[in-house]
């Protein structure tokens, strides 16, 4: 009963965020700088077309009467259509978000293949020179930015071929193979920053549990390394990593933005960047409410996860309350 109860209450806590965040994204968008009627139709467009093109976009509504038109679309699969193109937003995102989904599966594949025994062999030989091995790669990897180490990425490949190749995006139903070797640059550069961040949270993670009674315990009873890692390290340092692992998943949703407009990847991250130089508002803001969806639901999944790997964080919170 106590965890239905604590379960609903997050459900509720996620219900109420999306809502606020939703108000919030459609302020936003309508208070970014200049007019995108000015984009479409030009500075010589006649007071007539501007009211014709107003009256077509549904502007000249009242702003609440926007906003749940908006909601009420969106709750029934419609994102309406792009002011500039008058293109089926739905159909554009349908089109190009496996592309951005698989750059996504793929780097938190790598992430957890390569983030977590990384981190488990930093905590495991800390104060050796493995261990300042990995916190040295896991600072390279938080510190250098997106941005940069694609554009670095995009100079290496350029100037040294290296038998990669950069713009040359292929469906995967025409050509799998060229799909897949297009998105290796991508991934790797997102790899990269998410495997350092994962190192370095279970690194830490795992270090917290080395100290707890229970697991020095264990040492004094002469319990094998392998024995103390399955049975005590593992599933105590376990919540800590589940939640820094679900932030990545959202956070990848922003970050093929960057990847995808460098390396010309035709995913939904290109299409935003577009969008938001268009000040195309249902482009705009169908995309950023989905990053929220992704980002809240998936914190929610690894809140009910985590609480029920480790019960001690529902009780603590309950302590707290």
């Amino acid at each position: 009963m106590a965890v239905a109860l604590w379960s609903l209450r997050r459900i509720g806590a996620a219900l109420l965020t999306l809502t606020i965040v939703s108000i919030l994204i459609f302020a936003s968008v309508r208070l970014m700088p200049g007019d995108y009627l000015d984009l479409v139709l030009g500075p010589l467009a006649t007071d007539e077309q501007r009211a014709r093109a107003v009256l077509e976009s549904g502007l000249d509504a009242p702003v609440a009467s926007q906003y749940f038109a908006w909601v009420i679309g969106v709750l029934s699969g419609n994102l309406g259509y792009s002011f500039v193109s008058n293109v089926s937003v739905s159909a554009e995102f349908a089109a190009r978000m496996p592309i951005t989904a698989t750059i996504a599966l793929m780097t938190l594949i790598v992430t957890l293949i390569l983030g977590v025994p990384l981190g488990f062999f930093s905590a495991l030989r800390a104060g050796r020179s493995g261990g300042a091995t990995g916190r040295v790669i896991s600072a390279l990897g938080v510190s250098i930015p997106e941005f940069l180490l694609a554009g670095l990425v995009v100079f290496a490949v350029s100037s040294l071929g290296l038998g990669l190749s950069i713009g040359r995006f292929s469906p995967f139903a025409e050509d799998p193979a060229r799909f897949l070797g297009a998105l290796v640059l991508p991934v790797s550069v997102l790899s990269f920053g998410c495997v350092a961040v994962v190192a370095r949270s279970t690194r830490d993670a795992v270090m917290n549990v080395l100290v707890e009674p229970h697991v020095l315990a264990a040492v004094a009873r002469g319990e094998t390394p392998g024995f103390i890692i399955r049975h005590h390290l593992i599933r105590n340092a376990a919540a800590p990593v589940l939640t820094i692992i679900g932030a990545l998943v959202a956070v990848l949703l922003g970050g093929t933005v960057i990847v995808e407009f460098i390396f010309d990847i035709p995913g939904l991250g290109s299409y935003l960047q577009t969008a938001l130089g268009r000040r195309d508002y249902a482009i705009v803001q169908s995309a950023v409410l989905l990053a929220a969806v992704v980002f809240i639901v998936t914190s929610l999944v690894v809140d009910l996860v985590a609480n029920l790997v480790d019960p001690r964080l529902r009780l603590t919170e309950g302590n707290r309350r």
